[in-house]
């Protein structure tokens, strides 16, 4: 069922629940020990740069006063060496981290897209892919940070915390109770202000989500868009799904800048205290200025790891909710799979051909939605090498029937069986790899025409790859290329016309030398002049192989040993052509409303 479309917001509003987080603790282990070495330089770094507010206190109350030129120098290169190498560990720290969250990007990044392989073609028909791309790509960068400077940071931000604390404790008791006395009224504010940030960013994260789904579905239509002449449709929807993600963005942004000018003002306001009630202590002869201007430097401190614990916590919140995302992709049950009894299935071309691909089915039902059934307790034999046309109406399961052959669906009921395996008993690969399936709509990748070729048979030499284009009539064309089979052809083949793509398709088909071929719609796309050249092609690929063709065109399946009309859920009528033409039902009537208006045309 379709989760959603482009109008629609992914619901990401979750609770903070620390099952994701504990599930992903696999992607962290991998690295820990780089982290903690990065928690220590980190840590290293910080602790360095607290004892600089002891240092400028020891200059003001000592140094200075005394007017000790040495010792005042000394401070000096004692401050800068503490920044130096705070420096050092913070550098140290960032390389490492860099390398670590972009390994866990590779990693998630790698499990999602092998999952995303084995899915069934329901799953992509049920999503708009946009949505799809925006979570192997935006959601996986983002909790890669998460997953590894997140965690980190809430460690070494409590740290710091507590350090600060504590050089405050050892510096003066009385004026590090006034600077913790501002904690309440920050926490409040943070409180009140995360909330909404949270909100604000998930809003931001739904709107981009559409946007990117609108703008991927555009991109693949872009031919049918300037067809129908919607240019200025889709850029209106467009632009309104643009205006919701600046507005939600902007909503999102006006929150945030309200933390740090919230922050500040307390800290402005708990400094100013300091210098009050010091300066009375002061006076008083009990404080000194150093004493006031280090405690001071430290309330400055003290206000960070607080504000960066309140992002990190509001980061946490919405990368959970990513993290959700992210493995409920990888939880789609990947339904067509082996069974765990399942053997390779054995090598139907060994041997005489003429003994091998037998294909039973034995009373088969299938429904692709509970309570809708496409097909219902067919059965039907075909022998070794024999070729099957299946005919009949849009919708009445004729496709269904081949893709069931191939096992891209599983069965409500009944077997299949070839060669007397049962079908769901035997693994996919091992299956597949003898399958030859030719559709409608050749997809054609990014790369050379014999990459594309290729695909079909990795370890295909050139003089195999040029064989099988000259047997399925595409050489001739592909010579007259620039380039030829180096010819780079774009994503989609959108340089080649969909004839082309057809015959290439054709080509990559017959190299992988299938022992059973699937037809579907094959030469729908082939002009009548090519097809007929293409016939001793394709006569050549269906010799001594079953076969199974499903064609628009009667004309092109005279010559098939059965013909099977599909409708209502089953097999109406089936035999050769001659004699479903002699019986004079649902083929025959058929193939005369075809020659009709072929004849007035």
């Amino acid at each position: 069922m379709r989760r959603n479309t482009y109008k629609e917001d992914e619901i990401l509003e979750e609770p903070f629940d620390f099952k994701h987080l504990l599930r992903a603790s696999v992607y962290i282990k991998k690295h820990a020990g780089k982290m903690i070495l990065a928690m220590v330089l980190s840590g290293l770094g910080g602790i360095t740069m607290l004892f600089a507010p002891m240092i400028m206190r020891r200059a003001l109350d000592v140094a200075i006063p005394e007017k000790n030129t040495t010792q005042l120098y000394l401070l000096v290169l004692l401050l800068f060496g503490a920044y130096l190498a705070s420096v050092i560990f913070t550098t140290l720290r960032s390389r490492i981290m860099v390398k670590v969250s972009q390994n866990i990007i590779y990693d998630i990044r790698g499990d999602i897209f092998r999952h995303l392989q084995k899915l069934p073609f329901q799953y992509y028909d049920d999503r708009p892919h946009g949505k799809i791309l925006i979570r192997v790509v935006n959601y996986v960068n983002s909790v890669s940070d998460m997953l590894s400077n997140g965690l980190i940071n809430v460690v070494l931000e409590i740290l710091n915390l507590i350090f600060i604390v504590i050089f405050m404790l050892l510096v003066d008791i009385k004026l590090s109770l006034v600077v913790l006395a501002g904690v309440p009224f920050l926490m409040i504010f943070m409180f009140w202000i995360k909330q909404k940030q949270r909100k604000a960013w998930q809003s931001v994260s739904n709107k981009n989500s559409n946007l990117n789904a609108y703008l991927q579905e555009n991109i693949v239509g872009a031919r049918i868009t300037q067809i129908f002449a919607r240019e200025d449709e889709n850029a209106e929807i467009f632009r309104e799904l643009s205006g919701r993600c600046q507005k939600a963005w902007m909503k999102a942004v006006s929150y945030s800048t309200l933390v740090w000018p919230g922050i500040d003002t307390i800290s402005v306001l708990v400094r100013a205290a300091i210098f009050l009630f010091g300066l009375i202590i002061f006076g008083q002869g009990n404080e000194s200025l150093g004493t006031i201007v280090a405690i001071s430097s430290y309330a400055a401190r003290f206000w960070q790891p607080i504000m960066n614990l309140g992002n990190i916590f509001n980061n946490f919140i919405n990368n959970i909710a990513y993290l959700e995302r992210i493995f409920e992709t990888m939880d789609e049950p990947v339904i067509v799979t082996d069974a765990e009894d399942a053997v390779p299935m054995k090598d139907l071309r060994e041997g005489n051909a003429k003994d091998h691909g037998q294909v039973v089915f034995d009373h088969v039902s299938f429904s692709y939605e509970k309570g809708k059934e496409v097909l219902h307790d067919v059965s039907f034999t075909v022998n070794p090498g024999e070729s099957i046309a299946l005919v009949g109406p849009t919708g009445a399961g004729k496709s269904t029937i081949v893709s069931l052959i191939s096992r891209f669906y599983n069965l409500d009921s009944g077997r299949i069986l070839i060669d007397g395996q049962d079908i769901s008993k035997v693994t996919l690969e091992s299956l597949r790899s003898q399958m030859g399936i030719m559709l409608q709509d050749s997809f054609i990748f990014s790369g050379t025409i014999a990459d594309n070729i290729r695909y079909g048979k990795l370890d295909a030499t050139d003089e195999e790859i040029r064989g099988a284009a000259d047997t399925v009539c595409a050489g001739e064309f592909i010579s007259r290329m620039k380039n030829g089979y180096d010819t780079e052809v774009k994503e989609r083949g959108s340089l080649l016309s969909q004839g082309q793509k057809q015959l290439i398709s054709f080509a990559r088909t017959l190299l992988s030398d299938p022992a059973i071929l699937v037809l579907d719609e094959a030469t729908s796309s082939i002009d009548v002049q090519t097809e007929k050249a293409l016939q001793k092609g394709l006569n050549a690929m269906l010799q001594g192989r079953t076969s199974f063709i499903i064609a628009h065109r009667l004309s092109t399946i005279i010559g098939c040993d059965k013909i099977m009309y599909i409708d209502n859920g089953g097999i109406v009528e089936a035999g050769t052509h001659e004699e479903l033409l002699a019986k004079k039902g649902a083929y025959y009537k058929l193939y005369t409303a075809q020659m009709e208006d072929l004849a007035s045309a």
